[in-house]
């Protein structure tokens, strides 16, 4: 059941999707006219799952699960919105699951670095402790909203330097 982002707890699930580039508007239009069916029509245990789920910044693919209004997002329901992203990476030549791409904004631009450069990046001054990096494994819409982009000094990715 497709609802919009302000409507849904701040409890709700988030699974983050980077697409190793930035979309085309084109492709952003395509891609949303399979999104919001595919969210609209979400179930799980024989239950419509109010949802949201959107592209942004044309690069990451964010689902959204409310499961203050039912008993939960199950494995099957996740295993269709997997097989959902999936296809949509086959359909526009996208990698969404390159979990070793840490991506960061320098001015309005996303970039990435690989894990293994990224300590290279930071001696060389590419990026500093003030560089906001997406943290791809906040768990809850409080979170995305609140610390998905966060300076390299407080995020999980200084641990990796």
């Amino acid at each position: 059941m497709l609802r919009e982002l302000i409507a849904l707890d701040n409890s709700s699930k988030v699974w983050i999707y980077q697409a190793d580039r930035e979309f085309t508007y084109d492709e952003l239009d395509e891609i949303r006219e399979l999104l919001f069916p595919f969210v609209d029509e979400w179930s799980s245990h024989g239950s419509n799952v109010p949802a949201y789920a959107n592209v942004f910044h044309r690069r990451f693919l964010c689902f959204f699960a409310d499961e203050s209004q039912f008993s939960g997002v199950s494995g099957c329901s996740i295993d269709s919105s997997v097989a959902f992203v999936k296809k949509i990476g086959e359909k526009y030549n996208v990698n969404f699951f390159d979990r070793m791409q840490y991506a960061y904004m320098e001015d309005e631009d996303i970039r990435t670095v690989h894990n293994n450069k990224l300590n290279e990046a930071k001696e060389s001054g590419e990026i500093k402790d003030e560089t906001l990096f997406f943290d791809n494994l906040v768990s809850t819409k409080e979170k995305f909203l609140k610390q998905w982009l966060v300076p390299l000094q407080d995020s999980w990715h200084k641990r990796m330097l």
